[in-house]
């Protein structure tokens, strides 16, 4: 049973993370486009934009890993991953863009590092009697049902 409330729980966990990942996704682009427009080279609102983009399309990850959560390995650690990634990647973008110092750019590559452990931990799922070939006894007990 605690192992039960225990998943629900972490279901639960993800969900919000991913909402609030998501909300804030789209709150830094509005900031983004409106705010910080004025102010930015077109180089630096370029990286501001792919700062952007990958928080949310990682924001959208983490709700998709919460629907694979009973089939995962470690969910927790796929969306760990995916959580430290886009801060870290997303993060140094956003640092990189509004203040022009170029040596977040040097921090950049250790939140794709993460992004994509998370993506490969998503290959890491719990054995299944669905995934075990059918023997000729599952056959014929098939058709005799």
């Amino acid at each position: 049973m605690k192992n039960d409330a225990s998943r629900r729980a972490l279901f639960r966990f993800v969900i919000r993370l991913g909402a609030v990942l998501g909300a804030s996704g789209v709150m830094l682009g509005a900031f983004g486009a409106h705010a910080l427009r004025a102010h930015l080279s077109s180089e630096m609102l370029e990286i501001y934009k792919t700062g952007v983009l990958y928080h949310l399309l990682h924001a959208v990850a983490v709700l998709a890993s919460a629907s694979a959560m009973s089939r995962l390995r470690w969910p927790h650690v796929t969306v760990a991953l995916f959580t430290v990634g886009v801060t870290i990647f997303s993060g140094s973008l956003y640092i990189l863009a509004m203040s022009g110092v170029r040596l977040w750019g040097a921090v950049t590559p250790l939140g794709g590092v993460s992004l994509i452990a998370g993506w490969l931990s998503l290959t890491m799922l719990r054995p299944s009697s669905q995934d075990r070939p059918q023997t000729k006894s599952d056959s014929d007990q098939d058709s005799r049902e």
